[in-house]
């Protein structure tokens, strides 16, 4: 067993029983897991970005992401204190105008060129939104819908993503011959990306009948086929980021993982769709 195989692993059996744990507490248990974590992936994000801690744009982004995320979850009913103050883009959205406004104005007077100015606050902009606007959608998630527990929505969840995901490098390995989107992602394999959805369908029919009889059968596979769909090409935008800057991992700080935006990126679009698809059916 190569050493990067025994660190996964150990993280692994390590944080995979914590995690469910919080799952399961919610509340502010489930509040500041997630927002430790998006913390940690906006932080990856702008150090990538050649954004440093001595730079304002650093810590602009930080509590952008941070405080979108608070207003989004409606966590300590922040809303409260805005009420009638944010009516265009939402509450969620009023960090993100405000960082979009102020980049841009500062960066207009910068001494680079146009171009690149313009490629900077971009780019900025696109990780802002991207981190702040969907790990929100993990803690909703997490709130439950009616009858159905948080806890069981995440495991449904983070079930699904870790299982496909390892079915999906197993029979990529074993099997793959087709490439799924070479010029992000050489290793995805067509047939990889199969096996993840088969993965997610085997987790589906395991939480229908221990977790959750009281979603109907065909829904659990909707579900399950769609996050997975969902998570694997999250995975592969995440991929394109880090191709676009020729980087291999957004950091190393998880051993054997690479970095938070590594470990959690098929979530950012899988939690979504199960947010809305449940959102929807249990109206």
């Amino acid at each position: 067993m190569s050493r990067n195989l025994a660190a996964r692993i150990g993280v692994a059996v390590v944080t995979i029983p914590i995690i469910l744990w919080i799952c399961y507490q919610g509340g502010g248990w489930l509040f500041g897991m997630l927002m430790l974590v998006a913390s940690g992936a906006i932080i990856e994000f702008l150090v990538n970005e050649k954004s440093q801690p001595r730079s304002g744009f650093f810590w602009l982004g930080i509590i952008t992401v941070a405080s979108t995320f608070w207003l989004a979850t409606g966590f300590a009913e922040p809303r409260a204190f805005l009420a009638g103050r944010a009516e265009i883009l939402g509450h969620e959205g009023t960090p993100i105008l405000f960082f979009f406004v102020i980049t841009a104005v500062l960066l207009s007077i910068g001494k680079q060129s146009p171009a690149d100015l313009f490629r900077r606050h971009s780019r900025l902009l696109w990780g802002v939104a991207y981190i702040g606007l969907l790990y929100p959608f993990v803690y909703k998630v997490g709130e439950g819908f009616g009858s159905i527990a948080g806890g069981d929505c995440l495991l449904f969840l983070f079930g699904l993503l870790w299982i496909g995901d390892t079915a999906a490098m197993g029979i990529g390995s074993w099997l793959g011959r087709h490439k799924l989107a070479p010029t992000v992602s050489p290793n995805k394999t067509v047939e990889g990306f199969i096996g993840g959805l088969l993965g997610a369908v085997a987790v589906g029919l395991l939480m229908h009948f221990w977790r959750l009889p009281q979603i109907g059968l065909g829904h659990i596979l909707v579900i399950a086929l769609g996050c997975s769909l969902f998570g694997q090409l999250g995975d592969l935008v995440e991929s394109m980021w880090k191709r676009s800057l020729g980087i291999k991992d957004s950091s190393r700080v998880i051993p054997g993982h690479g970095g938070v935006l590594d470990r959690f990126d098929s979530l950012l679009f899988a939690a979504p769709f199960m947010y809305f698809y449940l959102r929807t059916l249990m109206v």
